[in-house]
């Protein structure tokens, strides 16, 4: 609230004051709570009916009556992001929230809720709840492309830019959607990164020549421009710039050689040449097209005798007649078709051959190559083309048959016509195996002796991604303490993949099933795996679930491991009784002196934690001051301690500790009032643990003195009939005598 005063001193009416109070409260909420963005749903956010002390104006005997609602937004029918308790007034969330979703970008992120609050069918009050939802970053700045290809010309001027695209971050807080981006160069690349703001506040890129470029040196540079937002922590993402630089006619035609030596037989032929000829002119197009022209050095007399193509075919069209002279000098101008064109001149020396015997020649050029270095993929299928071989030996008769040989378990030597050959695949190539094979040409003339030459030359296995990627353990296993704060590291997930390039670089990631329960880690794209919440062992001690692991390979090979988490024990529950189950218990007693069982009860108790953390342990800690009772320990059984009298008859109020053996230890106590009564009879006593025990008793003396009954009857209905059978005998004998008077 506030008043204002007049320039001139005079205080503003008070109606003006509560007018502005009044129009202040209006703009101001009555409840204001903060959301992180991705919480699940049923996050608490706070308690209504606490903060706003609203049941303060309510009577207490009219508490249970009070109900809070939530007023419906939106379209009908349209979801709750949020819901509140009835009675308790509690706030939750309804939903996973998402600030991308519901709010604008670069913007204060908030959702109203608006509660009723109701007594009976009264409204006491609506009250306006503000929900900050705190945007957290999870979205990385994307470029529209993962790559883009751009164009400098050899000539440009250090200073030349070009525009590339910008990236775009999704997320909606300030820092979290704030890009700063980098240039990323692997070599001294002449290139700079020229970042400047747009009127609608994004960034506008341009590439920057630093200076001047020379296509025939490096035609091509690949560069990554990295955007990094402003979270904590950041994340980026990379965009591939392709560089091509475009031709000028700036470089001459260049021979191999300045000076070529060659043998010829005097010979003339119009379609085989004794030398093909070749300049090579790093220009591209027209710049790079060659045409040969003999200079005006050479000698009109080899001019009548040679000719020469504009493609570099060399011909002797007629025979020399004395041969005087066995060697010719000619000089060939190798011209380009710039404007202006450009060239250059090598000597050809032609040697007019006699009977002697040389070795052959080899000329080996690779399909793929670099210096004297083939290049083959691992994809490679048999027979694939490797390399050209081209022999020449210039003696004549067998001195000029030549056959050559490759031994190699890889690859072979086949025969294209006479004096030429390709080298292909024989057996199939793994680069992870072995990525590099030296291979020798051997070629011998059939001259006497055979004179041979051997040619020395590297194959190179190019990669691809075939091998994928294999984890370093069949399961990994991570234990983590309960109750920890989120986001504690368990360890990392680690696996191997041969491969080179994208192929070897590796993604991991969480295999989520919608359907089961969720689960409370997150793991990095490099395999760092973490919890994003406190755990409970009480709750789930162990979780089974699985990680992907992919390559950047094309195409992507992946793979999956069992990971196994297992939450340990803390002791953060007390053991509680559940007999007796009040507090206090009243229990009736009758002791009688002879017994033999002087067993009370039997107190339990029950610990919801694991192992020595719910290792119970009882004691009476109060009220056994005459030491008549004991306790075991570890059972919890009750019994007298010592024979009674008469004296001792009465009523005891014990107090019974129960105590777990976790570190710290945590307890409870419970109170048992024992009513005492001595009995002069020798019977045994009866308490609420005998009583059963007594009655089974009673009905097994019962049992056992019918079954000795019937024993006893059955015993005596036996003997009877054996002493009346006998007696019969007897009298039947005594008549048979009194018959018989001779015996």
């Amino acid at each position: 609230m506030f008043c204002a005063k007049l320039y001139s001193g005079v205080q503003i009416p008070m109606i003006i004051c509560l007018l502005l109070c009044i129009v202040q409260k209006c703009f101001t909420f009555d409840l204001t709570y903060n959301v992180e963005e991705g919480k699940y749903a049923g996050t608490y956010l706070g308690n209504i009916a606490a903060d706003t002390n609203i049941l303060n104006t309510v009577s207490t005997p009219d508490w249970n009556q009070v109900r809070f609602s939530q007023l419906q937004k939106g379209m009908p029918g349209s979801p709750q992001l949020f819901y509140v308790s009835k009675q308790t007034g509690k706030l939750y969330t309804a939903e996973t929230l998402d600030a991308e979703e519901l709010c604008k970008y670069n913007k204060e992120c908030f959702q109203i809720v608006d509660v009723a609050v109701q007594k009976a069918a009264s409204t006491i009050k609506i009250l306006e709840i503000k929900v900050n939802i705190i945007d957290i970053n999870d979205h990385q700045p994307e470029f529209s492309n993962k790559q883009i290809n751009i164009e400098f010309n050899e000539n440009f001027v250090p200073g030349k830019k070009i525009l590339i695209p910008n990236a775009i971050d999704k997320d909606v807080g300030e820092i979290n959607s704030q890009i700063f981006y980098e240039l990323k160069k692997y070599k001294d690349e002449p290139f700079s990164l020229v970042v400047s703001k747009n009127v609608d506040g994004t960034s506008k890129l341009e590439i920057n020549l630093k200076e001047k470029l020379d296509r025939e040196t490096k035609d091509s540079y690949l560069i990554q421009v990295s955007a990094k937002d402003g979270g904590s922590p950041p994340k980026e993402s990379t965009l591939n710039v392709h560089i091509t630089v475009t031709d000028v006619n700036d470089n001459a035609p260049v021979f191999s050689h300045k000076v070529y030596n060659i043998s010829i037989k005097n010979e003339p032929s119009e379609t085989l040449p004794i030398i093909v000829l070749s300049a090579k002119d790093l220009d591209l197009d027209k710049n790079g097209k060659v045409s040969y022209h003999f200079s005006s050095k050479t000698s009109e007399m080899a001019k009548s005798h040679f000719r020469l193509s504009k493609d570099g075919n060399l011909y002797l069209h007629q025979r020399f007649i004395l041969l005087q002279n066995l060697q010719y000098d000619l000089y060939v101008k190798a011209k380009d078709g710039g404007s202006p064109p450009l060239s250059s001149i090598a000597m050809v020396q032609v040697h007019l051959i006699s009977q002697k015997n040389n070795p052959p020649t080899i000329y080996l050029n690779c399909i793929s190559s670099t210096k004297n270095t083939c290049y083959i993929s691992e994809r490679a299928r048999l027979g694939n083309f490797i390399a050209y071989l081209k022999v020449t030996d210039n003696d004549e008769g067998q001195n000029g048959e030549v056959t050559c040989h490759l031994h190699h378990n890889k690859f072979q030597l086949q025969n294209l016509s006479v004096n030429k050959y390709k080298v292909t695949l024989k057996n199939y190539v793994n680069r992870e195996k072995e990525e590099h094979y030296d291979v020798v040409i051997s070629c011998q003339d059939k001259g006497s002796p055979p004179l041979h030459s051997n040619s020395k030359f590297s194959i190179q296995v190019m990669d691809i991604n075939d091998v994928r990627p294999q984890f370093t353990k069949d399961t990994f296993k991570f234990f983590i303490d309960e109750n920890q704060n989120s986001r504690i590291t368990l360890g990392y997930i680690n696996a191997t993949d041969p491969d080179l390039g994208d192929g070897g670089k590796l993604t991991y990631s969480l295999i989520t099933n919608n359907n089961k329960h969720f689960l409370p880690f997150k793991i990095t794209t490099n395999g760092l795996l973490s919890a994003i919440m406190s755990l409970d062992h009480e709750f789930q001690h162990t979780y089974h679930f699985k990680v992907s692991v992919k390559d950047n390979g094309t195409p992507s090979l992946n793979n999956t491991v069992n990971v196994i988490v297992e939450v340990t024990d803390k002791n953060d529950n007390a053991p509680y009784f559940t007999f007796p189950c009040v507090k206090p218990y009243n229990l009736h007693v009758t002791y009688y002196p002879d017994a033999r069982n002087k067993t009370i009860t039997q107190i339990k108790a029950a610990d919801s934690d694991s192992q020595e953390n719910a290792f119970l342990k009882y004691q009476i800690i109060r009220g056994n001051d005459k030491q008549m009772f004991t306790i075991t320990k570890y059972t919890g059984l009750l019994t007298f301690n010592r024979q009674l009298s008469q004296r001792n008859a009465g009523s005891y109020q014990l107090d019974i500790l129960v105590k777990d053996s976790g570190r710290p230890v945590l307890s409870a106590t419970t109170t048992l009032n024992l009513t005492l009564t001595i009995c002069k009879n020798t019977s045994e006593m009866l308490n609420v643990v005998q009583l059963h025990t007594k009655e089974k008793v009673h009905l097994n003396l019962i049992i056992i003195i019918t079954v000795m009954g019937i024993i006893i009857a059955v015993f005596i209905m036996a003997s009877l009939s054996i002493c009346i059978i006998r007696c019969k005998n007897q009298s039947n004998v005594v008549s048979a005598q009194a018959l018989d008077p001779s015996k």
